[in-house]
């Protein structure tokens, strides 16, 4: 499955270890919140059910979780995030589909399109790269949690589409709208779940071989990664394993 390399793992390990806690919590409450204007019932929410389980397993606390609710629903001022996807070229003509929560759509605009700028890349319309991606789900299960073959059983029961795997992580794959209901399907299963998200997944890949090329590429992934309104970022590049331990040592 497209996605499950060497640079795939090496960018979730570090990104593991360089998230800063205060942007985590962060990207986490703009998910609660505009997942509770649905409604801020869990059990009739899956999807800020399903934030909120990812939430208390990186140990934000119950007070922020509440507050990031009741902004949300409107129950207290401050919940006016909206969901913005941008799409644009990178270097060596990559493309990039960032997704945003924000507040203030100008200013978060701006601020893409400058990093792009900066990184040698460029903002580009809507639709000009999204046809080379497609819109799943994705949940990722600890290889310690359960065997492959019950995991695959209980996820295709479930409606999920694929399962892959890498080192430590089965990788799931489902529909968009099947989402909230493989991770359940998961869980009723006394099976955790690490990571519940939708994503872009690449339709193909464009590998990546030159290390000065990879470099600009990982900096612009990294410097849109950091930006305070971007919840993530997906790119139809892959590097090279040789390239990908250089450029994480």
């Amino acid at each position: 499955m497209a996605g499950h390399s060497k640079w795939s793992k090496v960018k979730r390990f570090k990104g593991a270890l360089d998230a800063k806690r205060g942007q985590l919590f962060s990207r986490f409450s703009k998910e609660i919140m505009v997942a509770a204007r649905m409604g801020g019932d869990l059990e009739l929410n899956p999807r800020l059910r399903s934030a909120v389980l990812a939430a208390r397993a990186q140990n934000m606390p119950n007070d922020t979780i509440d507050r990031a609710i009741k902004k949300g629903t409107g129950e207290i001022g401050g919940g006016l995030v909206e969901e913005l996807v941008y799409e644009g070229y990178g270097p060596g003509g990559v493309a990039l589909m960032v997704e945003a929560a924000t507040d203030n759509k100008n200013r978060t605009a701006a601020d893409i399109r400058r990093i792009f700028s900066k990184n040698n890349g460029n903002l580009a319309a809507l639709g000009a790269v999204a046809y080379l991606f497609k819109r799943k789900g994705q949940l990722t299960v600890s290889k310690h949690s359960v065997e492959e073959d019950r995991l695959l059983e209980i996820a295709l029961d479930a409606g999920a589409e694929d399962m892959a795997s890498d080192d430590d992580f089965y990788i799931v794959t489902t529909s968009p709208d099947h989402l909230y209901t493989v991770g359940e399907g998961i869980r009723e299963k006394e099976i955790p779940v690490e990571t519940q998200k939708l994503t872009f997944v690449p339709e193909t890949t464009v590998t990546i071989h030159e290390q000065a090329l990879a470099e600009q590429v990982v900096r612009l992934y990294e410097t849109l990664e950091e930006n305070d309104d971007v919840q993530s970022v997906h790119g139809n590049f892959d590097i090279s394993e040789e390239l990908a331990t250089k450029l994480a040592d």
